[in-house]
């Protein structure tokens, strides 16, 4: 075939690169496509052999396949892929078609072959991927799965599944639906309702029980997210937590809190009914007395305020839309009907929503009633600033008493000690840090920020609401 021929013409357009080779393997007649791939000129392939510009790799493979295709007595055509040299010495996938198909016109045996690097590559890299994330699962503790979309077909699961369920995963690949018998019977409905969601099309965030070797003593938490393609459900992914520890961390906190309340509570009363026969029966200790009712109001606050933290840690709750300026100004009005006597100066608040916890409420009235809680010769003067940010707002809380105590400090911004928990001196802060950090919000504590060693500037930072 020459290039004057008319099909050559047609072949030198084609986007694949069409060759000729003798039963040995040497180029008679190659396109003009050869060189848009593979960078040689078609003179330069005609007469070399094609198997010396394969990857030593795959060279002997691929001949194999060739010397086969052209020994067979019937029609047969064969495919190969392999990495074939260019011209500057850098390598290119093929795949080629083969056929023992000759033309008493064609000087030697048909071979068309085009370029799939680009496949190649991004198979590996898929391949690669699969590999990275099963070494992931194999060592997960976390249960990883993948189900197709009318939870008929498993088609992952990891071996974290066999201790948290109790359960075999080759009876859930025999049975899809067996994780259904590992779950609390109570919970059971509420698993199914999950599925239904999922494969309609909607996310699922549940917690249930599950394994019954262990009289399914075991709270899992579980986010489910459906695959679509086209919108529709194509397969449905998700993993499973053990939070069994964290459920009886919860319920112990809230059993202890019950018994502290209560019993705090009830001795206190008595304390209190005693402190006023005491004041009765011997008046000139009312100024003992007095500190000791004092006192005792305080511990009924803390035990609140212990009640709130509890509240506020074991609960599920998600964050939500919270419009901050409004927040603040009723924070503001409510602490100065508290202490008349102080000042609160409100600076600029920018009109901002943010994401958050509704308990942020509680934590801004704590930001703004602690400098009058603790000025012991004067009424501070406190100062408030609500600035819109790019990522969301910053609300800024001023003073002008002595610096906070560091170990307090810390408390705010998450830096503290918690074997010194009982040298701060209460629960409030506390509050205020768990709220912001549960708001996926930071704390920042500036001591003396006009150099006149005095002064303290609280910035809570919160994220911006979604739209």
């Amino acid at each position: 075939m020459s290039r004057s021929d008319p099909h050559g013409v047609l072949l030198d357009q084609a986007q694949d690169k069409v060759a000729l080779l003798d039963e040995t393997g040497t180029y008679t007649y190659v396109n003009a496509t050869a060189e848009r791939i593979l960078g040689f000129d078609r003179d330069e392939l005609i007469g070399t052999n094609a198997f010396e510009y394969i990857h030593p790799d795959e060279r002997e493979a691929v001949r194999r396949t060739f010397e086969g295709a052209i020994r067979t007595a019937g029609f047969t055509e064969v495919t190969a892929d392999y990495r074939h040299r260019t011209r500057d010495g850098s390598w290119v996938w093929l795949e080629s078609r083969m056929s023992n198909l000759i033309d008493g016109e064609l000087d030697g045996y048909v071979i068309s072959s085009r370029d799939v690097t680009d496949r190649v590559r991004a198979e590996r890299q898929r391949e690669e991927a699969a590999s990275h994330l099963r070494e992931i699962a194999s060592v997960s503790s976390d249960v990883l799965w993948m189900f197709d979309a009318d939870w008929s077909e498993l088609l992952f699961v990891n071996p974290a599944y066999e201790e948290i369920y109790g359960a075999s995963t080759d009876e859930l690949r025999g049975d899809p639906n067996k994780f259904l018998e590992a779950t609390h019977p109570d919970d059971r409905p509420a698993v199914e309702e999950a599925m239904e969601l999922l494969a309609a099309g909607s996310s699922v965030d549940i917690e249930y029980r599950v394994n019954a070797d262990e009289d399914y003593g075991r709270w899992v938490w579980v986010q489910g997210e459906p695959i679509t393609e086209d919108g529709e459900v194509v397969r449905i992914t998700g993993f499973t937590k053990d939070i069994t520890d964290r459920r009886r961390r919860e319920r112990q906190l809230v059993v202890m809190d019950n018994l502290l309340r209560h019993n705090l509570r009830n001795d206190l009363n008595v304390v209190f009914g005693e402190l006023e026969e005491l004041d009765d029966d011997v008046p000139e200790a009312a100024e003992h007395t007095a500190v000791i009712r004092r006192m005792g109001e305080g511990l009924l606050e803390t035990a609140q305020k212990e009640r709130e933290v509890i509240k506020l840690i074991t609960d599920q709750r998600e964050t939500d839309r919270i419009d901050l300026r409004s927040v603040v100004e009723e924070c503001v009005g409510t602490v100065r009907d508290r202490y008349p006597e102080g000042s609160i100066a409100v600076d600029a608040l920018d009109p901002v929503t943010v994401d958050g916890r509704c308990e942020l409420r509680s934590a801004v009235i704590e930001l703004l009633e602690n400098p009058f809680q603790h000025s012991e010769d004067r009424a501070p003067t406190v100062t408030v600033r609500l600035s819109r940010t790019e990522d969301g707002a910053d609300l800024v809380i001023e003073d002008d008493l002595a610096a906070i105590p560091a170990v307090e400090a810390d408390v705010l911004t998450g830096d503290h000690d918690m074997t010194n928990v009982y040298h701060s001196s209460g629960l409030g802060f506390w509050l205020i840090y768990w709220s912001v950090e549960l708001s996926n919000g930071s704390i920042a504590v500036d001591a003396d920020p006009t150099g006149r060693e005095r002064g303290n500037r609280i910035t809570v930072s919160l994220p911006r609401a979604t739209e």
